[in-house]
């Protein structure tokens, strides 16, 4: 072997060795730590992105809780002012009163042009309907032997402001003790021509006191009155608190006069259960 080939296959060695790693093996090392790097990059990308969609998914659900529990409380505020009565709300005046007055409930007077004369001086006055079935009742017992007297039906409230308060003062009693015997004016159920006060015309001395339940004429009541739609408004224990009136009776013959009492007596109560 001369020294020129010697110094070449030194040359070639030399070249091989010093690289350490052949040029082809480089460069598919050298991509693969590219493709390796580029992946990396792409997965940290990925999960950034992920990781930001999370958060602003995570603030929108928190954002929309917070409008939702904003709108819930405004509804509840709104509601409660609904309910709630208005200070400054004015109060319709034609609207029917409700309120009890010393154990008393509030009536309108009846009309005029429905009263007609029960009495044979044509002093005393009741609403149509009831004053034919009072006639026709009295009829009935004179048939029997019992003289029905009436002693007082329809009043108006200037009526019933005398009897209170002058009658009142003259006896000096005072306000809640009137109220047991006497209903205020505005209160009265003869104000609605459906109410009369009834008497024995043979026993004068009974008329206006509990002594008339010992009566011919109230006992032919108890058991005559129903069949022509008259009751007792205030028997004894009655829940108003009335002083017993035996002599004191009501007309329930027809729808108006139905409605007159027994609304008044549960108004709440008649509103609800309408259909």
């Amino acid at each position: 072997m001369n020294k020129a080939t010697v110094s070449g296959q030194a040359s070639k060695t030399s070249t091989f060795m010093g690289e350490d790693i052949p040029q082809a093996v480089r460069d598919t090392s050298e991509k693969v730590s590219t493709v390796q790097g580029s992946k990396s990059v792409k997965w940290i990308v990925i999960a950034l992105i992920a990781g930001t969609v999370a958060l602003v998914a995570g603030v929108l659900v928190a954002w929309q809780g917070g409008m939702l529990g904003l709108l819930n409380n405004s509804q509840v505020a709104q509601t409660e002012q609904t309910d709630s009565p208005d200070p400054n709300a004015t109060v319709d005046p034609t609207a029917p009163k409700t309120e009890t007055l010393l154990g008393h409930f509030p009536y309108k007077e009846a009309p005029r042009e429905d009263l007609q004369p029960i009495s044979s001086d044509g002093r005393i006055l009741m609403r149509q309907a009831a004053a034919r079935a009072f006639l026709e009742m009295k009829e009935a017992a004179r048939s029997q032997g019992v003289s029905l007297v009436p002693i007082s039906g329809f009043r108006s409230e200037e009526d019933q402001k005398y009897l209170f308060f002058e009658v009142k003062a003259q006896r000096g009693q005072v306000t809640t003790e009137r109220a047991e015997v006497s209903a205020p004016p505005g209160y009265s159920e003869h104000h609605t021509g459906y109410a009369v006060d009834i008497g024995d015309a043979n026993l004068p001395a009974t008329d206006l006191s509990p002594s008339f339940e010992n009566t011919p004429a109230f006992q032919w009541m108890k058991e005559n009155a129903a069949y022509y739609s008259f009751e007792v408004s205030f028997p004894k224990g009655n829940t108003q608190g009335v002083t017993y009136e035996p002599w004191h009776w009501r007309f329930v013959g027809d729808r108006d006069s139905l409605e007159t009492f027994y609304k008044a007596r549960n108004p709440q109560k008649n509103i609800e259960t309408q259909p």
